[in-house]
């Protein structure tokens, strides 16, 4: 079957003719999602944040679903993604803090990567985006260095907010090799991602 066919077919498998023509108007590449596993351990340094922030950490509920992806939606994430990006300048835990893996919020407009995903996070959660579908989520790169993204979970797939590009991409374009993310019903648990997705990346392999 040809590529147009595929996505033409996973276009129609998908809300019809409103999802065409949200993935039409973003210039956006379909998504898949991401599979999870069960629950794993917590990042050290996101440890040391939930310390220093309880209450970012105890948000509870059940999971509703992923968010529904619209052009309004769409929007936001891009907007939120170029802003946070162009806001920060990137400096290293090391040179800020002193010593490594600290998670912050970037309050002086200095920060690495877990500290773009913090503030992404804490605006599109202010813009109306529900946790359950803003999760922070450590992956590593091509070079074998650890990562941390923002996955945007919506009814049209999976996507990431990086501080590496400008550009919402869909999960499986961004070569990265995908290791934990936030539980979608507890915001201080992490749930392992399945073997599955690092085939679809297995260029990225060690």
């Amino acid at each position: 079957m040809g590529l147009n066919r595929l996505l033409s077919s996973a276009i129609a498998s998908l809300t019809g003719a409103g999802a065409a023509l949200v993935l039409a108007a973003t210039g956006t590449a379909l998504a898949g999602s991401i599979g999870t596993g069960g629950l794993t351990s917590q990042p050290i340094g996101h440890y040391e944040f939930c310390r220093a922030n309880p209450a970012e950490c105890s948000i509870a509920g059940p999971d509703a679903g992923p968010l529904v992806l619209n052009k309004a939606v769409w929007t936001r994430i891009s907007k939120v993604n170029v802003e946070v990006n162009s806001a920060i300048k990137p400096m290293s835990d090391k040179d800020i803090f002193g010593k490594d893996e600290v998670w912050a919020f970037p309050t002086s407009g200095m920060g690495d990567c877990e500290d773009y995903v913090l503030e992404k996070r804490r605006r599109l959660f202010r813009g109306g985006i529900p946790l359950s579908d803003l999760l922070i989520t450590v992956v590593r790169k091509r070079d074998g260095e650890g990562h941390a993204v923002l996955t945007v979970r919506t009814d049209k797939g999976d996507y990431i907010l990086d501080n590496l590009s400008d550009t919402v991409k869909a999960w499986e374009q961004t070569g990265y090799r995908y290791l934990k993310r936030q539980a979608s019903t507890h915001t201080g648990r992490w749930v392992s991602l399945r073997d599955d997705n690092t085939l679809m990346v297995g260029s990225v392999r060690n």
